[in-house]
């Protein structure tokens, strides 16, 4: 390091006499390429990030180069629960905070078979991770999966001569984590989809086609009945100490979703 560099004033460790504290200060929409865990190899994808931290009332400003070389110090690691936890830890000691945020939300994508001709095809799903805390010094992790299906109506089936209406739904977990160690979001992706009318597919022969039609057929579900469902699997995963579960049916012969929320904490 040269004189000059060393005579630089660090502006924000100067004093603040407003006497204002912020809550959360940083740096939000930036990307990176990243590693996923996955219960196969890990995964490859691209994440959008935000980082915040606690500033108190007699500090100016925060470091924001900071938080962008943890991100790239923290590139070549396999992102999980747990090791998120881990960067936040890491992310308050460099900024010498005691509460922040760590926000990312990335595509996840699983290889599924169409049920009939086999064939392969991607279908990818928002995943979102969050690692926050406060001044007692305790972390919490959430994972939010947004997963989209088909439901079919039960009144339309049992009121009409033929047919039934169906659409697209989407069931959102946003889950707060009791133990990130064995924590996989496919299991959680899988077992929901497992709850609804019919699964989506991004490769469907007329056979598959046929099929996904009749097993929605017999499956009917309305909004009430697919999140109660969905609740009683949650309910059977010891990973995860609560939840905010939301599914949402975009009407197809209605101007309007039909919606319902179950809230474990």
């Amino acid at each position: 390091m040269n004189d000059n560099q060393q005579a630089m004033p660090d502006v924000q460790g100067y004093s603040d006499q407003r006497h204002v504290a912020i809550t959360r200060v940083g740096i939000k929409s930036i990307r990176s390429p990243i590693t996923v865990s996955d219960k196969g190899a890990p995964q490859p994808t691209v994440a959008d990030f935000a980082f915040s931290v606690y500033l108190p009332e007699d500090r100016k400003g925060t470091h924001m180069s900071r938080f962008t070389q943890l991100l790239n110090d923290y590139r070549p690691s396999t992102y999980s629960a747990a090791g998120f936890a881990n960067m936040y830890q890491e992310m308050l000691t460099r900024l010498d905070s005691t509460a922040g945020t760590i926000t990312t939300t990335f595509p996840y994508f699983i290889e599924k078979e169409a049920p009939v001709t086999k064939l392969k095809g991607m279908m990818d799903y928002s995943i979102t991770l969050q690692a926050t805390g406060s001044n007692d010094g305790k972390v919490d992790t959430r994972v939010k999966i947004d997963i989209p299906v088909t439901t079919l109506c039960p009144c339309s089936k049992e009121i009409s001569k033929y047919g039934a209406h169906s659409q697209r739904s989407v069931i959102s977990i946003d889950a707060l984590l009791a133990d990130n160690n064995d924590f996989y979001w496919e299991d959680v992706i899988t077992g929901a989809e497992a709850q609804a009318s019919a699964q989506l597919y991004s490769q469907l022969k007329r056979a598959d086609e046929k099929y996904v039609t009749e097993h929605a057929y017999e499956n009917p579900r309305f909004v009430e009945d697919l999140i109660r469902e969905v609740a009683v699997e949650l309910n059977t995963n010891t990973h995860i100490k609560a939840y905010v579960l939301e599914v949402e049916n975009f009407e197809s012969i209605h101007n309007h979703s039909a919606w319902a929320l179950i809230e474990k904490r």
